[in-house]
């Protein structure tokens, strides 16, 4: 028999505040990925580098929208595993479950990384496994002590970024128009340099494969906001606000590099945004962009943390993880799905340092794909429920539907595809497919374990 029981989630404390879940909104999509990633894609693609990053938004929006749909119709810590769960069974929950604590267990490992090679550019003689152990012990901490604290670092990091981001766009229009000292209105870079699009059009679409992975993030924002007081009222906003937030951030900062530094600029491949705050005469822009880019990875890790122990703690509550997880503190936390979640982290960040270019490295290619695979699950749960939900719980509806949520799995599957067919990624989506194909081999022992285990006798009725 399927296990149905829904994880038991009064312990759980609704401390975070509208602030909180605003910034976490916001700044959720903002990480190192567009900070430094950026630069590669503006090679790729050039000048028309923004658009992929218009049209990879607009696929991120659309998923967003039908996550925001079920979650305010049924608020869940679990989110979109449970709504897999509900609409394709219980391999569905368990796969989706799963799959997104190994991507964020991950990103654990990889971010206490990257934030240890940064603060080396600081402190060269620190030991990078030390630094990175560091991080990864400061963020656990915050994470174990309350979901408050959770909220608290998150939106001072999401603030240091969304402030970089509009001191950018600040900046760089006054730059773009001609009201910089010393500077007329100039935009000969979007064609100055072989065109528009020097590498064809084909390159815009080539590039959604690496731009997608930079706005992961945005879903945490739902799962989060059902530890608020408001779950549905919260969900709302987060899921709507993501629309300004791609267009502002990611097409709109993009646009403004490419008009400030030419797109072929050997430069851009470290870092776009202090190439072009260098461009515009800004002193100490390197160092004040790699002070926002550790922000950005502590942010990451941070939330990382907490969505890979809340993953944890509904698939506990479910019976598809220990039981023990389930233990909540007197502040609210998940304690051991914190711990367990900390420990492959640690393990991750050791791996890296012995074995970086071997075992860690597969670990990165076989999370590489798996967010795609969620996604899309969330868009086959949507087309599903919406048929199932009553109409009055439809206070969010997503736009277009079914047309628009068709057309969005098939641009999940054409981004999968197109992964198979180039170098760069094909060992990341053959090696998560392998993943999926793991979780679901577990899924199949845990079941059969489960029908051979004896069941309670009924209580004897007089």
């Amino acid at each position: 028999m399927a296990n149905t029981a829904a994880p038991s989630e009064g312990g759980l404390q609704h401390s975070l505040q509208k602030r909180h879940l605003t910034m976490i909104a916001i700044g959720g999509v903002i990480g190192a990925g567009l900070f430094v990633g950026s630069g590669a894609t503006i090679q790729a693609a050039g000048p028309a580098a923004f658009l992929t990053y218009a049209i990879t938004g607009v696929l991120i929006v659309l998923v967003m929208r039908m996550l925001g749909e079920m979650a305010v119709a049924n608020p869940s810590t679990g989110s979109f595993a449970d709504y897999s769960r509900r609409a394709l069974g219980d391999w569905a929950g368990f796969s989706v479950g799963w799959l997104y604590w190994y991507f964020w267990v991950i990103v654990v490992g990889f971010e206490a990384v990257a934030g240890g090679k940064l603060i080396q550019d600081w402190l060269p003689r620190a030991p990078l496994w030390l630094v990175a152990l560091l991080l990864m012990l400061a963020m656990t901490a915050t994470n174990l002590f309350s979901v408050r604290s959770y909220g608290e670092f998150e939106y001072w990091f999401a603030s240091v970024k969304v402030a970089a981001i509009v001191a950018f766009l600040a900046a760089g229009t006054c730059y773009a128009f001609g009201l910089w000292p010393g500077k007329r209105m100039d935009f000969s870079n979007l064609t100055a340099h072989h065109g528009f699009m020097p590498h064809g059009p084909g390159a815009i679409f080539s590039s959604i494969v690496i731009v997608i992975f930079s706005m992961v993030g945005a879903e945490i924002a739902t799962i989060a906001a059902a530890e608020s007081k408001d779950p549905a009222k919260a969900i709302s906003q987060a899921t709507n606000s993501v629309i300004y937030r791609v267009a502002i951030f990611f097409v709109g900062s993009i646009f403004l590099i490419v008009v400030i530094v030419p797109w072929d600029s050997p430069e851009l491949g470290t870092s776009p945004y202090v190439t072009a705050f260098k461009t515009m005469g800004i002193p100490a822009a390197d160092h004040i962009m790699r002070f926002v880019v550790l922000t950005a990875v502590l942010s990451c890790l941070n939330s990382a943390m907490y969505t890979a122990s809340r993953m944890l703690f509904v698939l506990a509550g479910r019976g598809e993880a220990p039981r023990s997880w389930l233990k909540v503190s007197n502040r609210g936390v998940p304690v051991q799905a914190i711990l367990a979640s900390s420990f492959v982290g640690f393990v991750c960040v050791i791996l890296a340092y012995f074995f970086e270019h071997t075992v860690f490295l597969f670990l990165l290619n076989s999370s590489g794909a798996v967010i795609l695979f969620v996604y899309l699950m969330i868009v086959v749960s949507q087309f599903i429920l919406r048929r199932r939900t009553p109409e009055e719980k439809l206070i969010v509806k997503m736009w277009g539907f079914p047309v628009l949520t068709i057309l969005t799995a098939i641009g999940i599957v054409a981004i999968l595809v197109a992964m198979g067919f180039q170098d760069e990624t094909r060992t990341q989506l053959w090696t998560s497919l392998l993943s999926w194909g793991v979780i679901l081999l577990l899924f199949g022992v845990l079941r059969l374990t489960q029908r051979r285990q004896p069941q309670p006798e009924e209580p004897a009725t007089r």
